[in-house]
């Protein structure tokens, strides 16, 4: 479980043995938390390191991982934004987000609102049934708020904080970004369908 509050970036170097490993180079701070086994949130997506050499961990990638987030597009020197799992006895800022995403978004528009940004992605129906205006999404792993909500599409806006923080200052008109639904909206849908049937 994490919060979608980032406090560490890295770099995406390689993938490895046709696409069912990828490799990270990560701030030595963050590396001497982790050992094999631990979970780590790369934009959003919940992985397990299987490799450690000295800042650089290395993860296993199923088939599902690649085809449901926005991986594929990744580059070398890639800016990524990564979480440490929540601890019971942490501030939990932001929303609970358990990194697994529901599926991708393809930017629209990036506009300029000092101080910040306004970013408007267009997102499939599956990901809009759970959605609320005022309630929570994570965009590569960063909790955010929906300020408009659309037929197809959502707008948030990107406070400085966030623009330093992670790697949503980089997005562009055509970019991906993997979209993770408040987990409290998807139980109560599924509750309200269930009472219906």
């Amino acid at each position: 479980m994490f919060t979608g509050l980032i406090r560490y970036q890295g770099k995406f170097r390689e993938f490895r043995k046709n696409q069912t490993e990828i490799m990270l180079e990560v701030p030595e701070e963050l590396a001497a938390k982790l050992d094999i086994g631990q979970s780590l949130a790369i934009d959003g997506i919940c992985l397990t390191v299987i490799r450690k050499e000295k800042n650089r961990l290395s993860f296993n990638l199923l088939k599902e991982t690649l085809a449901t987030t926005n991986l594929k597009s990744y580059r070398p020197g890639k800016r990524i934004n990564l979480e440490l799992p929540l601890k019971l006895d942490d501030l939990a800022g932001g929303h609970l987000v358990t990194g697994h995403i529901d599926g991708t978004g393809q930017v629209l528009e990036v506009k300029n609102r000092p101080p910040g940004k306004r970013l408007k992605i267009r997102i499939s129906g599956e990901i809009r049934k759970y959605l609320v205006e005022k309630g929570s999404i994570a965009i590569n792993g960063v909790s955010l708020t929906v300020a408009v909500l659309g037929p197809d599409w959502l707008e948030v806006e990107l406070i400085p904080a966030s623009l330093q923080a992670t790697n949503l200052d980089e997005l562009r008109p055509g970019d991906r970004v993997n979209l993770e639904d408040d987990i409290i909206g998807k139980y109560v849908y599924n509750f309200i369908s269930k009472k219906k049937l």
